[in-house]
Formats: C-alpha cells, structure tokens, sequence
C-alpha cells in the first residue's frame, strides 16, 4: 500500500494528491497513519460543508451544478461527494449522480468524487464520511449530495455545517418526512422546481403549515424556500441562507464541530459493539486523550475488543 500523504502534501498536490488521498480512505481504514491524516484534517478544517439530501429525482444533482457555478465564480474551490447507490454486484457506486455533473475537466477549482453508500442506511459510508473531514480541509466549500434514500438519511447532520433538504412539488414527501421525522435534520428547506407554478407554492406552504405546527413548542424551524435551478428563482435567497450561516459567530461552529466528532466516535462504537459497547465508552474521555475522533475510534474500539 502507498504511503499515506500528509495534509500539507495533499493541499499542495492539486487533484491528483487528493484523489489518492481519497483512494486511501476506501482501501485503508484502520490504519495509524491515515487516522492521523484525517485527525490533521478535522483539527484544520478549510472550508465548509454544505449538505444536499432528499429523494430521488427532486433535483439534487441540477442544484448542484448551480451552487458550483456560483462558488467558481466566486473563485472558490469547491469539492463535491456525491454518494451513489452500491452495485449489488461490486459494491462500488453506480455513478448515477456524478454523470449529472456538469464541470469543466480542466478546471483545478473543482474536484468531483463518487462514492457508495454501502450498507449504512443513514445515507453515507464510513468511508464518505472520512473523505468529506478531508474535503474539508482542502476545499473552500465541500457539497456532500446524499444518494436519496429519504426517509432514513441522518448521516448527513454528522459532518455538514449546513443540511438541506429539498422536497417535490406534488411528491407527498412533506408529509412522509414529517412523519419520519426527518424535519428534525435541516437548517433549511428548498422546495424545487418553483418554475411549474402553483403546485410548488402549495408545496412550500404545506411544508412551512407542517413546521410551524411541529416546532410550536421549540426554539424554531428551518426556514423553507422556493428554488428553481433551471429558472434561477430563488437561488439568490438560498445562497445567502447558506452563505448566512457560513459567517456564523466561531465559537457556534466550534461547538457544532465538536458535537460532530463526538457522534462521529459514538456511530463508529454503537455500529461495531452495539448498545452495550457505547454504554460502557466513555467518547468525551477518549476524545480528550486523543488528537481527533479517528484515533479515539481506533483506541475506544481497541478497548473494547480486548474487555470483549
């Protein structure tokens, strides 16, 4: 196996550096090495992540090649993960989303990667999970487009700064998500395709009737907005939303980051040794003794395994 590259190499090293980089994640987890690279990567973070979830065929992908346009113009380095469904043959992603990017070859600014969902029903992989710590450290802005499962993807919450999820006009998807629960997840809601009209402003209000209700007694709801990435309408208010929440106060994000890692360690636990292995684990110790969550995974998981 190749050496693991240091954080400094592959910032430094363009795509190609970062494309091995990535590869390292899918073929070495475990190792010392690249646990110390994505701990450098978590400690370091670049940029941030913006989270795209939602069913299949709401848009996700055409709003995509809309926020990369925006951000390269902007001059921005964007990277985008975009998690396909497994072949059930390889494992490997299917590659749905990505050959609906539209991006120019040449352009350095850009860097794309496909991944597979795997079997996490939460919507990303270990493996997708590593490469966004990492995108993120190399990249001003990291979009993490889920594979589409819908009701069961809260993967996302784990790492992004930002989750949307866009919802279809005529669908029914508001009222299956609010009875999923997954209203719980977004910082903001776009409700796509605001160029058929009508259908989509009954959408929005059904979806902003349904968070009101839902957050009578919270703090508030996500704010829900209207888009079209063929038209443009609404992309200028979402974008600031984002955009908004990207100059939040660094003492918010810190905390918001540090709750992550912390559920990062607690899946990695619960997945491998179940509720007992999480019961018995003491994270905030683990992450105190450790440099980032993925030596606290190795150690917290090489505890168990000997008291197992």
């Amino acid at each position: 196996m190749p050496p693991i590259p240091t954080l400094d190499i592959i910032r430094s090293g363009g795509k190609v550096a970062l494309a091995r980089a990535l590869s390292a994640i899918e073929t070495a987890a475990g190792d010392d090495d690249l646990a110390r690279l994505l701990d450098a990567a978590a400690a370091d973070p670049r940029g941030q992540v913006l989270g795209l979830t939602g069913p299949p065929g709401v848009g996700k992908s055409t709003l995509v090649n809309t926020l990369i346009r925006r951000a390269r113009a902007e001059n921005r380095s964007v990277g985008v993960i975009a998690v396909d469904p497994s072949s059930q043959l390889s494992g490997g992603a299917l590659l749905g989303d990505r050959t609906r990017l539209r991006t120019d070859p040449e352009d350095t600014g850009i860097f794309i990667r496909s991944m597979a969902a795997r079997d996490r029903l939460g919507g990303l992989s270990d493996a997708a999970l590593a490469a966004t710590v990492l995108m993120r450290a190399v990249q001003d802005l990291t979009i993490v487009e889920s594979v589409g499962v819908g009701q069961s993807e809260g993967d996302i919450a784990l790492l992004a700064d930002t989750v949307v999820l866009l919802i279809q006009p005529g669908s029914g998807d508001s009222l299956q998500f609010m009875k999923a629960g997954i209203m719980e997840l977004p910082d903001i809601v776009a409700v796509t395709k605001a160029d058929i009209g009508e259908a989509a402003v009954r959408a929005a209000a059904d979806v902003e009737g349904a968070l009101t209700l839902a957050a009578a007694e919270g703090p508030g709801h996500a704010a829900v907005y209207l888009v079209s990435a063929i038209s443009g309408e609404g992309i200028d208010a979402l974008a600031a939303a984002v955009e908004a929440r990207e100059t939040e106060a660094a003492g918010a994000i810190a905390r918001r980051r540090q709750a992550q890692s912390f559920a990062l360690v607690a899946d990695r636990i619960r997945r491998r040794f179940g509720s007992e292995g999480l019961a018995v684990c003491d994270i905030s110790a683990a992450l105190a003794r450790a440099d980032g969550p993925y030596e606290a995974m190795l150690t917290s998981s090489a505890r168990l395994s000997v008291g197992s």
